[in-house]
């Protein structure tokens, strides 16, 4: 299967998951808009469900094929989010934020009993850090978190240029109206410490490590669909 194969089955598989009454969080990005496609479908012929979007544009996405929403404030605990990964690795530690929306998401995440992961083979990696990790950071002092940044990622042996977000020559605002900073260090070996340090910085809203937050990835390969689970209280 091709990438965009791959990225499809992944959703497919997740819409097996899906049950009437559920409240649901829904992911931002390429391969969770194809399972917010799939889920509108089966909207329309009856599936009863009440969703959550973790951004403007799967709001916008969601609203056009007619899926219920509600907000945190309205539902403030959900069954279940999909939601895609730039990356994940064998114990479901995720990198996510390269849409830009990894605050919204990690709240709709964590407010959820379960999280499903979905996936083409390319973001399933042995270790993380190849694809930039993105920290939102409030736009009040930015250089200086910036550095305290630079300073918890040498504290975990991570180095590599730490760049402001950049879109159409003007720094990337979130849905947040918050600033990234994409951490390029090429290899993590230590995503937890690393996670706690950066949730430590004033001045850091949050950043795209997801550490025991998902059970389940499906991962669409060109042989086939991939499975991993996990416990994530208990690993």
């Amino acid at each position: 299967m091709s990438p965009d194969e791959q990225k499809k089955a992944a959703a497919d598989a997740a819409l097996d998951y899906i049950e009437d009454g559920m409240r649901l969080g829904l992911g931002t990005g390429s391969t969770a808009a194809r399972f917010v496609d799939g889920l509108g479908q089966k909207v329309s012929t009856g599936l009863n469900v009440l969703c959550v979007p973790t951004s403007k544009a799967t709001e916008a996405q969601a609203n056009q094929l007619g899926i219920p929403l509600t907000t945190l404030a309205e539902t403030p605990e959900l069954d279940l989010t999909v939601d895609g990964a730039d990356e994940l690795d064998d114990r479901l530690s995720l990198i996510k934020g390269g849409g830009g929306a990894l605050l919204r998401e990690k709240i709709v995440a964590t407010s959820s009993k379960r999280m499903i992961v979905i996936a083409d083979a390319s973001k399933h990696v042995e270790t993380l850090g190849r694809f930039p990790l993105p920290v939102e950071v409030i736009p009040f002092g930015h250089e200086s978190t910036r550095r305290k940044i630079k300073a918890a990622a040498f504290a975990c042996g991570c180095e590599g240029d730490i760049t402001l977000r950049m879109q159409a020559g003007e720094a990337f605002v979130t849905d947040n109206s918050n600033l990234i900073y994409d951490c390029h260090f090429g290899r993590i070996e230590d995503a937890e410490t690393l996670a706690r340090l950066l949730s430590s910085i004033a001045g850091v809203a949050d950043h795209g490590l997801f550490i025991r937050t998902a059970d389940l990835a499906l991962i669409g390969t060109p042989g086939g669909l991939q499975t991993i689970k996990v416990d994530k209280w208990h690993e």
